[in-house]
């Protein structure tokens, strides 16, 4: 059994007055983190029994909650009306305090969940972040086995191999087809080792689409299924000025790097997958401990025609931090050149990192720092 590590999140959820809705990609530890807020009743709809005597008789909520003050309900998006019968008890007894999780905001969207009065709180939980790990963080192995709790945790490397080779298996079976997502699980998977394979690409749906052997609309389709049951991240292009023309395909990025090896099933970070895999790393630990502080944020990605690009704009709060992610302990001046142009694009002194395998800090023109890894993610998240 591995040990248990304090999630940021925790505290801020245990002194909520609010209802919790907690999304989060599988395995992130969503049910450990509420058992932890010592609820009175749990109602695990991933049980079978359970969510089939509920999807037959929508009353039973109501019949089982009684008197219980704090109520968490697993995997609530697999009967996503329950959601809306929560919210009128939560009306009707201010006292009560509901604990949902789920894995996929479709669900609840396509179930026409409301989501928008604010009776529940939404948070998201991503995997491990830096800050929550201490000192007890590597990055070697976070760049083979990701920072999924179990998988990183464990100390037989094989189980995590073997937890993290499965992953899209489970997906695809749990997610995928008990869901019905798609009804073509075939071509959907197809579509999701090429997803894979290109992780950290602009996306390409014909080429996509081409490579999987299946229809453009669907390509588009699985990739929305991918993003909303929160397997990848979309980094969207940055525009704040139509003054030059930008090229406006999204990226995107795995939520973490051992399921992206898993579906890969290629755990060793050599040179020549190191530099994709530094960067899915760097933005997975960013969106995790801004994720674990509550903090809004939007990243995007700046490239131009001209093809200068800088892999990450974070807009948090009132701030602009463009990050420039480099897998390698020696920067140059030539790599600096993205950063000058969006200094020129978007006319303001911003905040403007390079993160690097190095072990100190360097100082460049016109104010870019290089910062190691875990000092360029405090630099960004304000975490730590």
């Amino acid at each position: 059994m591995h040990m248990y590590i304090s999630r940021k999140l925790e505290r801020l959820l245990a002194g909520s007055k609010k209802s919790i809705l907690l999304l989060g990609p599988r395995q992130t530890g969503k049910s450990t983190l509420i058992r932890r807020l010592k609820p009175e009743l749990t109602l695990n709809l991933a049980d079978e029994e359970t969510f089939v005597s509920f999807l037959k008789d929508p009353g039973l909520l109501r019949r089982r909650i009684g008197s219980s003050k704090y109520i968490f309900i697993d995997e609530i998006q697999r009967i996503p009306s329950l959601l809306n019968t929560a919210q009128a008890l939560i009306d009707e007894d201010k006292t009560k305090r509901f604990y949902l999780t789920g894995s996929s905001a479709r669900k609840l969207k396509r179930g026409k969940a409301n989501l928008l009065p604010g009776r529940v709180l939404v948070h998201r939980l991503g995997p491990l972040s830096p800050s929550e790990i201490g000192k007890n963080f590597n990055l070697e192995r976070a760049l083979s086995v990701g920072l999924l709790p179990e998988p990183y945790l464990n100390k037989n490397e094989k189980d995590s191999e073997k937890l993290l080779r499965s992953y899209a298996i489970t997906y695809l079976k749990e997610e995928i087809q008990a869901e019905a997502l798609t009804r073509n699980l075939e071509g959907f998977s197809r579509f999701f080792e090429i997803a894979a394979s290109r992780n950290g690409d602009f996306i390409d749906f014909s080429k996509f689409a081409s490579q999987a052997s299946i229809e453009r609309t669907s390509a588009q389709r699985y990739f929305e299924i991918l993003c909303d049951t929160l397997i990848v991240e979309p980094v969207v292009p940055f525009t704040k000025s139509a003054r030059r023309r930008l090229i406006q395909h999204p990226k995107y990025y795995f939520f973490d790097v051992g399921v992206l090896n898993g579906a890969l099933g290629n755990f060793l970070p050599s040179l020549d997958r190191k530099g994709p895999l530094f960067e899915t790393l760097f933005l997975q630990c960013v969106l995790s401990e801004l994720s674990g502080r509550d903090q809004d944020y939007r990243v995007s990605v700046y490239r131009t025609e001209a093809g200068a690009e800088v892999d990450f704009i974070f807009e948090i709060g009132k701030r602009i931090v463009a990050v420039e992610v480099k897998a390698t302990r020696n920067i140059g001046t030539k790599d600096l050149r993205g950063l000058r142009s969006f200094r020129e694009f978007f006319g303001k002194s911003r905040e403007r990192i390079i993160a690097y395998l190095g072990e100190y800090p360097q100082h460049f023109e016109d104010d870019v720092m290089a910062l190691p890894f875990l000092d360029a993610i405090r630099a960004v998240s304000g975490a730590f």
